[in-house]
């Protein structure tokens, strides 16, 4: 199993940004993404989770942040609009493969099974 995360860059604040996460190597769409990021000198937080119809956001960026999935294209996107300076991070895809998570678990690295490399997001004028 890979994920594939890109679409990071620079962008302003207020600006939009949109990511996607590209997954290959599993046998079926039975499988939930969450989104993660660590910004320098901090731990690497949980962002955004979609399981089925469950979708869970970080408090930070509720309202702002909206993410989707196309499992045709085996896809998630995360669209980050209003963006901040805190923003500023690399963003990292994880999956599990099963049932969508509870609020409780989502947020939680050792839920997860794979991950992606990593793409950089810098919120900068």
């Amino acid at each position: 199993v890979q994920l594939q995360a890109c679409g990071g860059g620079l962008v302003q604040p207020g600006g939009s940004l949109g990511l996607s996460c590209t997954a290959s190597g599993f046998t079926s769409n039975y499988y939930t993404i969450g989104w993660f990021r660590q910004a320098p000198g901090k731990e690497r937080e949980g962002v955004s989770y979609i399981g089925g119809s469950t979708k869970f956001y970080a408090g930070s960026v509720k309202g702002r942040f909206i993410i989707s999935r196309d499992n045709a294209k085996s896809t998630v996107y995360l669209q980050m609009n209003s963006v901040k300076p805190d923003d500023t991070a690399v963003y990292y895809c994880a999956a599990r493969r099963g049932n969508r998570m509870i609020a409780s678990m989502w947020q939680q690295e050792e839920h997860y099974e794979y991950w992606g490399q990593g793409t950089e997001v810098t919120v900068s004028s």
